[in-house]
C-alpha cells in the first residue's frame, strides 16, 4: 500500500511528529516574517521616494520638517527630523551666548556639526536595526532546519533498525516504510530552510541598499547644514 506524505507523518513515532511540528512552527514563523518584511520594505521604498522629492523641493528646512512626519516609514524622514530637532536645541544654546568673538563663534559652529553628526548616526543605526529586526530568525531557520530534519531522519532510522531486530527480518517490505517515513523529516527540513535562506539574502541585500541610501541622504543633509552655518560666520 502506498502512503502519502500526510500518512507518513501521521504514522511516525512521537519523536518524528515532534520534529515535524517544530519544523512547521519554524515554517509558519518564517513565512510570516517574509510577508511582513516584503510589505515593510515596499512601503519604506515608496515613503522614502516621496519624502526625498518633498525635501529637495522645499524652500527651507522648516518647511520640510512640517511634512516629514507624514512619511512615517521613511528612514530618511526620521533621520532628518532627528537632525532638525538637534539643530533647534543647539541654536537655543548658541543664541544665549551673544557676546562672543568671531573666532569663538566659528569654533562653536564646528562643534555644532559634531553634535549633529552623532545624533544623525545614532538615528541611522536605530532605523536600520528596526528594519532588520526578525531577519536573524530567517538565518537561524536556514541553518537549523536541515539539522532538525536530519535528527528526525536519524531517529526514524534507529527505530526502523530496532523493528528489524525485533521482527528478525531485513526484507525491503519491512525496512522501506520506516525508512521512507524517516526521510520525510529531512525533506521537510530542507523545504523549510531553502525559502528562509533565499528570503534572508534578499532582505539583507535590500537592507544594505537602504542603509547606503540613508547614509547618502545624511551626508547631503550635513553638507547643507555645514554650508549654511559657515555662511553665517
Amino acid at each position: 500500500m502506498q502512503l502519502s506524505i500526510t500518512d507518513m507523518i501521521l504514522h511516525a513515532g512521537p519523536v518524528g511528529q515532534l520534529v515535524m511540528l517544530t519544523l512547521l512552527i519554524f515554517s509558519i514563523a518564517s513565512w510570516s516574517i517574509v510577508f511582513m518584511k516584503y510589505r515593510l520594505f515596499k512601503t519604506v521604498r515608496l515613503d522614502s521616494l516621496d519624502f526625498l522629492d518633498t525635501f529637495w523641493s522645499s524652500t527651507n528646512l522648516s518647511e520640510a520638517y512640517k511634512v516629514a512626519e507624514d512619511f512615517e516609514y521613511s528612514p530618511e524622514a526620521a533621520v532628518f527630523a532627528t537632525g532638525y530637532n538637534e539643530l533647534q536645541k543647539i541654536n537655543k544654546i548658541r543664541n544665549r551666548k551673544e557676546n562672543q568673538e568671531r573666532g569663538e563663534s566659528l569654533d562653536m559652529q564646528l562643534a555644532t556639526m559634531d553634535n549633529l553628526k552623532r545624533a544623525i548616526r545614532k538615528e541611522e543605526a536605530k532605523q536600520i536595526n528596526q528594519m532588520g529586526s526578525a531577519l536573524p530568525f530567517l538565518a537561524t531557520t536556514g541553518s537549523a532546519a536541515p539539522f532538525i530534519g536530519l535528527f528526525g531522519t536519524v531517529w526514524g532510522i534507529m527505530v526502523s533498525f530496532h523493528d528489524i531486530g525485533q521482527r528478525g527480518s531485513a526484507s525491503l517490505a519491512v525496512v522501506a516504510p520506516g525508512i521512507s517515513e524517516a526521510l520525510v523529516a529531512t525533506a521537510a527540513g530542507l523545504a523549510v530552510a531553502i525559502p528562509a535562506v533565499i528570503a534572508y539574502n534578499h532582505f539583507a541585500n535590500k537592507l544594505d541598499s537602504i542603509g547606503d541610501e540613508v547614509q547618502e541622504f545624511s551626508t547631503d543633509f550635513l553638507n547643507l547644514v555645514e554650508r549654511d552655518l559657515l555662511s553665517r560666520v
